[in-house]
């Protein structure tokens, strides 16, 4: 099976679709799965925009809204998971994923589907340690903290994945597993981006929680993005038991969608021929959702998950072979996905802009019919509830400046925080930088408060032709034979004998990179060198 997988999306899905289809005239076949990493952006109207943590100079509706609207649908079978610049209000609606157009799908907050017979799993969002453990508690209209805070992952996420015992075959996040960068080309990686350096002798980069979870599933393929650079590392783990053969992971980072990036990959990948050639729900993960369906906290407060402590009657929630027959039964037997998409708000029309439309929160039908079929629990239609008894989600909202909570209080279970890195990528733009020109980065509050704006026809002219054709495969994109060099104790050989000993299968195959025959687009000429790129991060806090 041919599966392309892209970096951050930054809503260019006309551009990634482009890509493919010229992947397929080149290559041996058609491509039967798009992977996105995140950042993709899934904005449908102007109220969308509003609620997406970046600068109001780069809120631009791209070209998600006509996938949206069936003006246009996905030619391949999508899935991507959340980053930290995305229409969260959108992807609220799906905590449990969902369709957000036809044929693209969203994993959730956190989630595992399967598609001919490949399990895929993914968790949305970025690590930040001092919203780590608390609940859901965020819903529109966002403040200055909750637009940010919205798209950090959570302790409950990553609990519930950890009970989750059958293998993995792929598994998605945006940022980075900390330490990855160990078994990978860490001379090359950071003569690409020296701005990590620090993070990286200190192994302060990148997520703890991912990390936790790569060596929880020890999957076959690991995907990212966020950093913005292209970043292949193999990490061989040890086997449990003498008796048992180690298991290996290909890591895999992509740029963003952009001219001269590399944001796209196209990989084979061994399927079951017999499996169906749809989208399934994956069994153990619905069970462990039904188990864990009491765990749900839409509060701000403070918790720790169940673990073996004394604490807790109960802290394993994995799934038995009784509860999972149990599900099958209350599915007939029947794991495919519906398709029942539907549109819950308001396309963009671009001959009518309506820059101050309303921003609600909503109750999506998907999710709906998913909680009830299941037995479980609609944490928008609890976060409605709570509004409405306690005021919750407008507790901040007569605060100016609001920031989240960093008092000196018991953070997380980990030692160490990313949330305040020390180095600044300067292939980002971060939210409350200030510089020297009026214009060229907000603060929080008209940040969250400016119409929307769209790019002029001339530069959307111009930013698409930039795309007009893609490169000839450069060697420069291939990672090459040394790429393992600077890994801990050598342990985790090279990608080139991976490929031999396991599936026969590189990660390196295919690499496409998008070219532009013309200098960069007007619209990006007069921005300051080190906001070139268009945003990966909001805030110092959470600068990769």
């Amino acid at each position: 099976m041919r599966v392309a997988v892209a970096g951050c999306c930054h809503g260019e899905l006309d551009k990634i679709y482009e890509t493919l289809a010229l992947a397929e005239r080149r290559g041996p076949g058609p491509i039967d799965l798009l992977l996105c990493c995140g950042d993709f952006q899934a904005v449908r109207n102007e109220a969308d925009l509003r609620c997406m943590a970046v600068p109001p100079k780069y809120r631009h509706m791209q070209t998600f809204y006509r996938y949206y609207s069936g003006e246009k649908k996905a030619p391949v079978l999508t899935i991507f998971i959340g980053g930290n610049h995305e229409a969260s209000n959108h992807l609220q609606e799906l905590p449990y994923g969902g369709w957000v157009a036809p044929n693209i799908y969203y994993l959730g907050l956190a989630g595992v589907v399967k598609y001919r017979g490949i399990r895929i799993g993914g968790i949305s969002g970025i690590f930040k340690s001092h919203d780590y453990r608390k609940g859901h508690f965020e819903c529109p209209p966002y403040n200055p903290a909750t637009i940010r805070s919205i798209y950090h992952v959570r302790n409950i996420e990553v609990y519930k994945l950890k009970q989750l015992k059958q293998p993995m075959d792929i598994f998605l996040s945006h940022d980075w597993p900390r330490k990855i960068y160990h078994y990978g080309n860490k001379q090359q990686l950071l003569k690409t981006k020296s701005f990590f350096r620090q993070e990286v002798e200190n192994n302060t980069l990148g997520s703890p929680a991912a990390s936790e979870l790569l060596e929880h599933f020890k999957p076959t393929y690991w995907f990212s993005a966020h950093l913005h650079v292209k970043f292949a590392a193999l990490m061989q783990h040890q086997a449990k038991d003498k008796g048992q053969a180690a298991k290996a992971t290909k890591f895999l980072a992509l740029d963003k969608c952009l001219p001269h990036r590399d944001f796209l990959q196209v990989i084979e990948i061994e399927h079951d021929p017999s499996a169906p050639e749809y989208l399934e729900y994956d069994v153990e993960w619905l069970t462990v959702l039904r188990a864990t369906d009491d765990l749900i906290n839409v509060t701000e407060r403070l918790w720790n998950m169940p673990e073996n402590n004394g604490l807790h009657t109960r802290w394993d929630y994995s799934a038995t072979e009784e509860a999972m027959n149990k599900v099958l039964e209350i599915l007939n037997h029947d794991l495919k996905v519906p398709c029942n998409f539907s549109v819950t708000a308001a396309c963009y029309d671009p001959s009518r802009p309506q820059t101050q439309m309303q921003l609600v929160h909503r109750i999506n039908p998907q999710t709906t019919e998913f909680c009830a079929q299941l037995g479980i629990t609609d944490m928008n239609v609890r976060l409605q509830k709570a509004k409405e008894e306690h005021h919750l989600c407008g507790e901040y909202e007569q605060q100016d400046d609001v920031e989240s909570n960093d008092s000196g209080e018991d953070r997380s279970e980990y030692n160490t925080d990313t949330s305040a890195l020390s180095s600044i990528n300067p292939d980002e733009i971060m939210l409350d930088e200030e510089e020297e020109d009026e214009d060229s980065i907000v603060s929080t509050h008209s940040d969250m408060n400016t119409p929307s704006v769209e790019p002029s026809s001339d530069q959307a002219s111009d930013f698409s032709a930039s795309f007009s054709d893609v490169r000839i495969l450069p060697g420069s994109m291939v990672v090459s034979s040394d790429d393992t060099l600077g890994s801990p104790d050598g342990r985790e050989g090279k990608l080139g004998e991976a490929s031999e000993s396991g599936d026969g299968n590189d990660l390196t195959e295919l690499p496409l990179k998008r070219l532009s025959d013309e200098h960069e687009p007007e619209q990006r000429k007069k921005i300051k060198r080190r906001n070139q790129a268009i945003y990966a991060a909001v805030d110092d806090d959470d600068a990769a």
